[in-house]
């Protein structure tokens, strides 16, 4: 089986306010291998891997970065992901002076991941746990502040007391302060196999044009000095269902027009300043923690180190007064007060995916770029965080958008240079493509032919192809890709989706199997925008399309599971849109 595609570029307005839920995810890069550095040396001789092998992470074949699907339900929407970036990740480091490697390489985790379509947002909040709290919008898992280890102090007169991971759960100690150093450039690391941001996500923030710069000499990124212009994007989904935004939001939290500035942390280090009392011991925990912990006092026994080099301030996430206890005040207005986020991180405003207004949690950094706490998520949910990973989706779902080794190709416009034709294209890296010129549409001969490594971007130059009058070009990709690590994927051997496939108008398909139908809907009526997807697909009257998927505009895909007992020969496939067009296929599909 062989995808043609004919040389056509439509456009068509976006729906104003689409769903973030669904349009927010980074899918630029699907349909790249996802790569690493693996030393210090890789990094600056700008080698990178595609397959590797260290500790709990390996990567034997190459694999897909990024998010590769989204699907919904009316409860939930669903996404599937490696867990691992497109942008360059590792090294890693447990030191410094990076001479002592990090234990583990990240690895394909084979996440199904999914978030509430309705968020609630209960009285009493839920705490965040270790693992995951969220999905970047590249599918790389969130964690909360912490890093899993707490102080251990067994009694008064413990004389070496230690920290480790079966603290008591107390003094928490703050990722980004003890393993920051252990990070890389994109500010990640891994637990076991699993890559994952503490704090902000820099490269990703990079990658969706948020205020971030970007010195491929040195792999490093730096929040950029010019004045922020526009409101940071959605970098994050929370289990709750609700947004997690870069730094900058509007001033004025209900109006738009009033400016975008940083969000000020609703938390301060224990220091003396702003309005905090200085501690040098720790035998006592700021009101929030009393709060959520439900300790108002603590005995010897639970108390805390004396803040010293050792155990600088900051060490611990007990460090921080939350402004609200200190009798400042949060910003709700055109007043700019105290601070902008609350206990949760979170505020009620307006965005440019929801004018009308959200709860939104924003990420919070200093005005140099450096992470501040509590980064993302506060200690709490503000929703309830009914979303988290699912070993596989068991309710019926539309299919939003396919990436990865089921990537839609699309073409460009070629470019003209004197009298060469370079034609280019957005493709799968390890697809083997094809691409023929014609000067009828009938007869066609091959420009040129490989497999995609290194990028998901082909180009080829027709050398003298402007001299030769009318001509036509498109591509051809075999059915089959590169091997690649397929864990996780909703993907068969033939090149889509799991099943048997089949073409409409003119495919064929045998009863009682599962058939996934990528249909190409008529010209007439004019097809309504690109980010519409039909409300329901029919094949022969009755069997009703799952998974539907709109990749292109002109293209429609779902999933008909066929009666053994169907009646055979040619059946009418109608697809119909909300509010409109409907369109009728007679005999678009023959059973046999």
């Amino acid at each position: 089986m062989k995808m043609r595609l004919p040389l056509l570029l439509l456009f068509s307005a976006s729906q104003l306010h689409a769903d973030p839920q669904l349009t927010s995810w980074f899918t630029a890069n699907s349909g790249q291998y996802a790569r690493i550095y693996q030393s210090t040396a890789d990094q600056t001789a700008g080698t990178t891997s595609t397959t590797w092998s260290r500790g709990s992470g390996t990567q034997s074949s190459p694999t897909y970065a990024d998010v590769s699907e989204i699907s919904y339900s009316s409860s939930w929407v669903y996404i599937r992901t490696t867990g691992l970036a497109s942008h360059i990740m590792g090294p890693w480091y447990i030191d410094s002076a990076k001479t002592t490697n990090f234990p583990n390489f990240p690895s394909n985790t084979a996440t199904i991941y999914r978030i509430p379509r309705t968020p609630t947002i209960p009285g009493t909040k839920t705490s965040t746990g270790l693992g995951a709290t969220g999905r970047m919008v590249n599918g790389v898992s969130m964690f909360d502040s912490r890093d899993a280890f707490s102080y251990v102090n067994a009694s008064a007169t413990d004389a070496t007391p230690t920290n480790g991971l079966t603290g008591d759960g107390i003094w928490n100690r703050d990722g980004w302060f003890n393993e920051g150093v252990t990070f890389d450039p994109a500010l990640a690391h891994q637990a076991g196999n699993n890559y994952h941001y503490h704090a902000h996500p820099i490269a990703l923030r990079y990658q969706l044009g948020d205020h971030v710069d970007y010195n491929a000499a040195t792999n490093t990124y730096t929040e950029s000095a010019a004045t922020p212009s526009k409101h940071s994007p959605i970098l994050s989904w929370a289990a709750d269902g609700l947004p997690i935004y870069g730094p900058y939001g509007y001033s004025d939290p209900t109006n738009a027009a009033s400016g975008v500035r940083r969000m000020v942390s609703a938390f301060t280090l224990r220091d003396g300043t702003n309005g905090t009392t200085a501690i040098t011991v720790r035998q006592v925990l700021p009101l929030w923690a009393q709060r959520i912990q439900g300790k108002t006092t603590l005995t010897s026994s639970q108390y805390g180190p004396a803040v010293n080099t050792t155990y600088a301030l900051g060490h611990y996430i007990e460090d921080f007064d939350y402004r609200g206890d200190l009798g400042q005040v949060q910003t709700t207005g055109s007043t700019v007060r105290d601070f902008d986020l609350n206990e949760q991180n979170v505020r009620f405003c307006v965005t440019p995916e929801y004018p009308s207004g959200t709860w939104a949690y924003f990420t919070t950094i200093k005005s140099d770029g450096t992470p501040l706490y509590p980064y993302t998520t506060g200690r709490q949910y503000y929703g309830s965080p009914t979303g988290g990973a699912v070993t596989s989706i068991t309710e019926t779902v539309t299919t939003y958008w396919r990436g990865g080794p089921n990537k839609t190709d699309t073409l460009n416009s070629p470019a003209i240079s004197g009298s060469d034709v370079t034609v280019s294209w957005s493709g799968i890296e390890g697809g083997n493509y094809t691409v023929q010129s014609s000067p009828d549409v009938t007869t066609w001969s091959t420009v040129a032919s490989g497999t995609l490594n290194g990028s998901s971007n082909g180009q080829s130059t027709d050398t003298g192809g402007a001299g030769n009058g009318r001509r036509f070009y498109r591509i051809t990709r075999a059915a089959a890709l590169a091997s690649f690590d397929s864990t996780g994927f909703n993907y068969g051997s033939s090149g889509s989706s799991s099943g048997s496939t089949a073409n409409a108008p003119g495919g064929t398909a045998t009863r009682g199997t599962t058939v996934t139908v990528t249909i190409t809907l008529p010209t007439t009526p004019p097809q309504p925008p690109a980010n519409l997807i039909p409300t329901s697909v029919t094949l022969a009257g009755s069997i009703s399309g799952t998974s539907i998927s709109r990749p292109a505009q002109g293209t429609v895909i779902a999933t008909f599971v066929i009666p053994a007992g169907a009646s055979t020969g040619a059946q009418n496939i109608v697809v119909t849109f909300n509010p409109n067009p409907t369109y009728t296929m007679t005999g678009a599909l023959t059973f046999n």
